[in-house]
């Protein structure tokens, strides 16, 4: 047992310093890096699906390998974290992340009258989220274990809105920086964001002072998340509940411009909203939840009105014609931005129910479990919703986002206990 594991300190343990907020600072500038790059990439599909010559199907395998890589490292990642402690494995997830990100840009980015295969573009994405993978476990362990019980929501929401965040500055950056300057700008300046991000995590993050007088917990006193079919159903809740999300992060841009005829201002404007609404909505939701105690049925609540509004958004392009009235597509994108913002609004409230329900050994294992859940959707929803397209059009891809918001509804239903922490 190495001495970060040894040092993991008790979910009760209250926060003693004001460095938390520089704990939860790394760990919002941390996410919002990767975030830029999973939730900003799929932003670009327009010119990227020009530049390097695909089609919709090959353009979902290429984005649905960013998730797939995370899918599969974020285990591992997590339980790495449990045993090496958070700021080991930040820093090296950080740094190989920029790694992998310089990679594409010098070898996988079209330029010069060559266009990459597409294998090459996929692999480098693929390998993007093997290595991002390491952000959210990491860094979710180091902001549970700095602040306490009903400051935690809080905490949660607000790194969770790098999410958003990320992807809003990506939203905002990347399709124009793409179309003007190519795709090696693009992996660049996401390369640079995971360093400026790894060089805080190294000046500022250790472990809270709190641990140095806790009862060390070891792996054998602690039980284990992956064998609580409680931790498994919220987190395949968890990533159910992400199914209309990814639909509108990945295809959304799509839609506006081949159905809508939206230019990219529109597009990169309609984008930044949902993402930039979906932050607001995350610091508003953990802080609401502290308050009230009710993070499940917020939970349920997220889940209920996502149904409804991707109900209404499958409605309103089967009726759409051909050319849109202006009307009709001030009222699509609005549709679209309130559904983004819903689907993405719970991910704090969730991702600390399943934290706190798992056990502070446990966080890592946890919320890497939650996440492995969560971009597993992510790499099945680029594959789904191009077959749904060649099927029928897009109502039937709003249409699956609500039945998975559906889906996960009533897993929320049933009240569950965290699991004690004493013991097997």
């Amino acid at each position: 047992m190495s001495s970060s594991a040894q040092q993991i300190p008790a979910l009760g343990m209250p926060a003693r310093d004001s460095h938390r907020w520089k704990i939860l600072g790394i760990g919002v500038l941390a996410n919002a890096s990767f975030s830029a790059a999973f939730a900003g990439i799929p932003v670009t599909a327009i010119v990227m699906r020009t530049d390097y010559r695909l089609d919709n199907a090959q353009l979902g395998l290429a984005l649905g390998s960013l998730g797939l890589g995370v899918a599969v490292s974020e285990l591992p990642w997590g339980v790495l974290t449990d045993r090496w402690g958070d700021r080991k494995v930040l820093l090296c997830g950080l740094m190989l992340t920029a790694l992998a990100l310089l990679a594409l840009a010098l070898f996988a980015a079209p330029g010069a009258g060559v266009i990459p295969p597409m294998w090459l573009l996929a692999a480098g994405l693929l390998a993007v989220g093997l290595l991002g993978g390491s952000v959210n476990g990491s860094s979710g362990r180091a902001v549970m274990g700095w602040f306490r019980e009903g400051e935690r929501g809080l905490a949660m929401s607000i790194r969770q809105t790098a999410v958003p965040v990320g992807g809003g500055v990506g939203a905002v950056l990347l399709p124009a920086l793409a179309a003007a300057h190519g795709f090696a700008a693009v992996y660049s300046l996401l390369a640079a964001f995971c360093l400026l991000s790894a060089c805080m995590a190294w000046l500022w993050l250790h472990e809270p002072p709190a641990t140095a007088s806790a009862e060390p917990a070891t792996s054998d006193e602690a039980p284990s998340a992956l064998r609580d079919i409680k931790v498994w159903r919220v987190a395949m809740a968890i990533g159910i509940l992400c199914f209309p999300q990814v639909s509108v992060l990945t295809f959304a841009t799509i839609f506006l411009h081949d159905v809508g005829h939206a230019g990219l201002a529109l597009i990169s404007s309609t984008m930044a909203a949902i993402q930039i609404g979906a932050a607001l909505m995350r610091v508003w939701s953990g802080r609401w939840t502290d308050r009230h105690g009710n993070r499940r049925s917020y939970l349920r609540s997220c889940a209920a009105l996502s149904v409804l509004l991707f109900v209404v958004l499958g409605a309103l392009a089967a009726a759409a014609p051909a050319n849109w009235p202006q009307w009709m597509q001030v009222l699509i994108v609005l549709t679209l931005i309130a559904g983004g913002i819903c689907s993405s609004a719970w991910h704090g409230v969730g991702y600390t129910e399943l934290a706190t329900l798992a056990g502070a050994p446990q966080v890592g294992t946890a919320l890497g479990l939650g996440n492995t859940c969560v971009f597993l959707v992510f790499f099945l929803a680029a594959q789904l919703v191009p077959a749904l397209l060649a099927w029928q059009s897009w109502w039937a891809v709003w249409l699956a986002g609500a039945v998975g918001a559906l889906i996960a509804w009533p897993i929320f239903l049933t009240p569950l206990k965290p699991l004690k922490t004493t013991g097997r």
